[in-house]
């Protein structure tokens, strides 16, 4: 009973926390699914977003000016990547990795210091882990949940658009849509561009609501991104059929992640074990389609068998 209770007080900061990087998760979504490209610039982009809005913040910046910021920070990131990729002939996850490996260096330059703390007062941050339980608007369950709606209207919007519907054919067949005519190679740069920004978004969101911002804290962002994906798409995929439902459920991937996690820490688990309770999480849910189909084809072979032999 008092494991229920702790973990009941700790769901308003798991959901809050999800939301946050649900944001991030779309961002990897458009990468993963929409471009079909595996890019690992998250890792990087979402710490250079945090950097960035602090830094602003600490020097007097209006902070939706800031966060505005750290989204042109994560699109140049990301057009670092997609330019790697689509002028040098690199393959995007290795451009991902130069890139990510790139912005370390960066984010220290940009903050001075491996680690920096939002040193200003709380009623001056659009969200703080301090107003978890508060109904205001401070709160980052209203404030972030508004966000990222908007988020996903404005996206549902975009690639509903002739360019939209360019990058998404890019993603889906690449070969015919050069033969008809759609320069590749810049959807897929914009493609990068938009992840990437969503990321460094997400990460100024998560640097307000902790308080600090860290060199160190985009590491892991991919296997976060991935498993609120494959959970979304796992759980929800049959039923959300709309774009907008689709990025949604990512959304939904995100909070039950960070749920399950909360759960297995109240639990008792090491926290020095959740990287790896991580990785087994998102190695779980992409094997789980590959052994529907293993057990699908197994099954069809003996019911053929079976059947030959009647």
């Amino acid at each position: 009973m008092e494991i229920f209770s702790q973990l009941l007080n700790a769901l308003p900061g798991s959901v809050s926390q999800g939301l946050i990087w649900g944001i991030m998760a779309i961002g990897v979504y458009l990468t993963y699914r929409i471009l079909d490209v595996a890019d690992l610039t998250v890792d990087g982009s979402f710490a250079t977003g945090g950097a960035v809005a602090v830094v602003l913040i600490l020097n007097g910046c209006n902070l939706w000016v800031a966060m505005l910021a750290a989204f042109i920070a994560g699109l140049l990131a990301g057009a670092i990547t997609g330019l790697l990729h689509t002028l040098m002939g690199i393959p995007p996850i290795l451009a991902g990795i130069l890139t990510q490996l790139s912005l370390y260096s960066i984010n220290l330059k940009i903050m001075g210091r491996a680690n920096l703390s939002v040193n200003v007062n709380q009623t001056d941050l659009l969200i703080s882990l301090r107003w978890v339980k508060d109904f205001a608007v401070h709160n980052p369950l209203i404030t972030v949940g508004i966000v990222l709606a908007l988020l996903i209207g404005a996206l549902y919007w975009f690639f509903g658009t002739e360019m939209g519907c360019a990058i998404r054919a890019t993603g889906a067949n690449l070969h015919m849509s050069r033969a008809q005519g759609i320069n590749t190679n810049f959807n897929k740069v914009l493609g990068i561009m938009i992840s990437n920004g969503l990321v460094a978004f997400s990460g100024a969101f998560l640097c307000q609501y902790q308080g600090f911002a860290d060199v160190k804290m985009g590491q892991g962002a991919i296997v976060i991104g991935l498993a609120a994906v494959i959970i979304g798409e796992a759980l929800l995929g049959k039923i959300f059929k709309n774009f907008a439902l689709r990025l949604l459920s990512v959304a939904i991937g995100s909070i039950i992640y960070y749920i399950v996690i909360q759960t297995v820490v109240t639990l008792g688990l090491d926290a020095n074990l959740l990287k790896l309770l991580s990785a087994v999480i998102v190695a779980v849910f992409l094997a789980v389609p590959y052994w529907k189909r293993q057990y699908s084809q197994t099954h069809m072979k003996k019911w053929k068998g079976g059947k030959a032999h009647a």
